[in-house]
């Protein structure tokens, strides 16, 4: 069993997968970073100073909160749609990072599949049936 696991650990496509997996998570707080840190202040001054990450609707909670963390501290139940924006904004960028990075890799496929091959040797027989071709044609 140990054997059998071995070999399905170490085939390509499982390695190929595990290095996705951590450049992709990696790529995840890349992400974020970008929306929380560079995207959003902009758009919440252009939106009059709105911090996207503070907007929320109290439904059971005893008074007007500053943050969703405030909030969370005295129990308060919220839906956290600045929150949801955010990770919204998040998934469109990494769908977008990710839609390029397929269109240029099968971009590079097609010039490779387009790239005119050099012809194949010929067989062996052939190469002997012409020898013997030119053989007799010089006997002659």
């Amino acid at each position: 069993m140990f054997k059998e696991f071995k070999e399905f650990a170490v085939r390509g496509n499982v390695v190929d997968m595990a290095v996705g997996i951590i450049i992709g998570g990696a790529f995840g707080t890349i992400v974020s970073s970008l929306v929380n840190d560079i995207l959003m202040p902009p758009i919440g001054l252009l939106l009059g100073g709105v911090d996207f990450s503070d907007l929320f609707l109290v439904l059971k909670g005893d008074g007007p909160y500053a943050t969703v963390a405030d909030a969370a501290a005295d129990g308060a139940v919220t839906i956290n749609y600045g929150l949801f924006a955010n990770n919204v904004i998040s998934f469109l960028i990494v769908a977008f990072a990710v839609f390029l990075l397929v269109k240029v890799i099968n971009r590079l496929r097609r010039q490779q599949v387009d790239a005119p091959t050099p012809p194949a040797a010929p067989p062996e027989d052939i190469l002997l049936l012409r020898e013997i071709r030119d053989a007799l044609r010089k006997e002659r």
